[in-house]
């Protein structure tokens, strides 16, 4: 039978040369066992490597049989005799950096480009490519378009006219760039649609009139953004995503919107167009901003949140409207303590 595995097995790989990426330390193993396979704590075996990084799979941990775990420090004392443990700092960091050596191919777009420019894309006489750009089938790049080497324009994507991109920038499949500038290293996944004009009408009486929507999208060096995620164009200004930002499937940022450097913003989060994200803020998913408030520095949303007033640097916040979660937390069990004590009446 067919062998259905979509990342093909690597060659096994020594566990000093697994430290070695991770940044780990050996502790009570043998740097010469080799590595062959990756799997959950549960499903480990001979041969394999696994990492730890959450209290409440302490069980599972206790109970695994791998080769070699990654492990923080101050789990190290958990992992189980015959498990070589490699103690690293942030185990789930490190568990990243390996990966990416062991399978580079999750890394990029399943359906990758061919070498070149196919000749079933669509690219204007007008566009620049620079020595390195790969253009699939089916896409579509405009006039004065311009693209850095080693970027990958996937099947049926559309660049628009004067776009830029820059270099070593992945665009998948059925992606929708318009009205925009982007950086080096940046990865848009299947069905984003960047660069379209915001959601902007003068409303009255007599109708709701559209209004132009005249901005531009900046998007800066190594921002990731999730699959059918959409970045509205601005409306006079620009929209403008930071560097390193990440951003999860089908989420929508609207006209004007700011986002920081290093930004994490969870899946079907909606910002409201002249929001502005400080750097380092985090949005747990289906959490709503309201328009032109400010998320100060390094502050944290708890999912399914709704922002409607400025948030401090550092704070963290949640419920509708969002609040310092322990006011958050007091007003819950408040609520709990009320309903119960109606329930016994």
């Amino acid at each position: 039978m067919t062998d259905l595995s979509f990342f093909p097995p690597f060659p096994p790989v020594s566990l000093s040369q697994i430290a070695e990426w991770a940044g780990a330390e050996l502790q009570g193993g043998d740097g010469a066992v080799m590595i062959s396979a990756v799997a959950p704590l549960e499903e480990a075996g001979e041969g394999t490597l696994v990492f730890f990084d959450n209290t409440a799979y302490l069980d599972a941990l206790g109970q695994t049989k791998a080769a070699a775990c990654l492990v923080a420090k101050k789990h190290a004392g958990k992992v189980p005799e015959g498990v070589t443990a490699l103690v690293c700092g942030e185990a789930y960091r490190s568990w990243a950096h390996v990966l990416a050596k062991l399978y580079p191919s999750a890394m990029l777009p399943a359906v990758q480009a061919q070498s070149g420019v196919s000749e079933r894309a669509s690219v204007h006489a007008d566009a620049k490519l620079e020595a390195g750009v790969h253009v699939s089938a089916g896409a579509v790049i405009g006039a004065g378009a311009e693209i850095g080497s080693g970027t990958r324009i996937e099947a049926n994507a559309v660049i628009g006219d004067n776009v830029r991109i820059g270099r070593n920038c992945v665009v998948g499949p059925n992606v929708v760039v318009q009205h925009s500038l982007i950086g080096n290293d940046v990865y848009l996944h299947p069905g984003v649609a960047i660069g379209q004009d915001g959601f902007g009408y003068a409303m009255g009486a007599g109708g709701h009139v559209k209004v132009p929507q005249i901005g531009r999208v900046i998007i800066q060096d190594k921002v990731e953004i999730g699959a059918n995620t959409t970045v509205d164009r601005g409306a006079n200004r620009d929209t403008v995503i930071g560097e390193g930002t990440k951003i999860d499937n089908q989420v929508q940022i609207g006209h004007n919107v700011v986002i920081g450097r290093h930004c994490v913003i969870v899946s079907q989060v909606g910002i409201s167009g002249s929001s502005t994200l400080e750097d380092y803020v985090a949005i747990g998913g289906q959490s709503g901003v309201r328009g032109h408030v400010t998320i100060g520095m390094g502050a944290q949303i708890a999912a399914v949140s709704s922002v409607s007033d400025d948030i401090p640097a550092g704070g963290r916040y949640g419920g509708t409207p969002a609040k310092p979660v322990k006011q958050w937390f007091r007003e819950l069990a408040a609520l709990r303590k009320l309903a119960q004590r109606g329930k016994d009446a």
